[in-house]
């Protein structure tokens, strides 16, 4: 898997950006704002997923009697109040920093809106590490499999030569319709329950990462 990659693809929310618990906490003000159940943190990583639609209607929401297009209008703007509530995943800047010195090109695949993307990878003082940051044109979180096909047109790269790195099944999702490897990391938004499905490598947490690639580069003689 390792030994070829010239390129990492990142998911951002939940793999470099640690903001599950904020986004536990804006679901809950919606659902309480509905007059719906509040749930656990647990709960969220077991029922999140995307298209988040889907995800809104397993958290209890009637989409036959509401605008989903409204109320994840509602989500976003409160999120955005309180994104830089949030903090960067621990060990992120380290991990980064690594591949950036290894020689290992990065860039960041996020179903979050590119505009805010950049601006907030830019307040993070981030943005030299990427070669390239692709988001979406709106803010309802939607498949990321059509930009990821952009985006290898844009590395001109073999599909060898790539991994994706994210916190979710959706990612695996995208790395297969890419034709390249996928690592996840269960500290994001989804459970290692979950993640493990879909039977690739699923890490702890961003540490772990940086061990098993200077372990497998080493081994490689790169």
């Amino acid at each position: 898997m390792i030994k070829n990659v010239n390129h990492i693809i990142w998911d951002w929310n939940g793999t470099l950006l640690d903001d599950v618990d904020l986004c536990v906490d804006n679901i809950n003000w919606l659902l309480e704002k509905y007059g719906l159940q509040r749930i656990t943190k647990d709960r969220y990583r077991e029922i999140f997923t995307f298209p988040v639609v889907e995800y809104y209607r397993r958290v209890g929401f009637d989409l036959n009697k509401l605008d989903f297009f409204k109320i994840g209008k509602e989500w976003m703007e409160r999120y955005e109040g309180k994104k830089y509530e949030a903090g960067l995943a621990e060990n992120a800047i380290e991990i980064l920093n690594y591949f950036y010195e290894t020689g290992i090109e990065q860039s960041i695949l996020s179903a979050y809106s590119q505009n805010t993307l950049i601006e907030i990878v830019k307040e993070y003082n981030l943005d030299k590490y990427f070669k390239n940051i692709v988001g979406l044109d709106n803010i309802y979180a939607e498949s990321k499999i059509n930009l990821g096909k952009k985006l290898m047109k844009i590395l001109n790269l073999n599909s060898d030569e790539v991994i994706l790195i994210g916190d979710t099944v959706h990612d695996y999702e995208v790395s297969l319709a890419l034709g390249c490897d996928c690592i996840l990391v269960s500290s994001g938004h989804q459970s290692k329950k979950e993640l493990d499905k879909c039977r690739v490598p699923v890490l702890n947490n961003l540490s772990e990462l940086k061990i098993l690639f200077r372990s497998l580069l080493n081994k490689s003689g790169k």
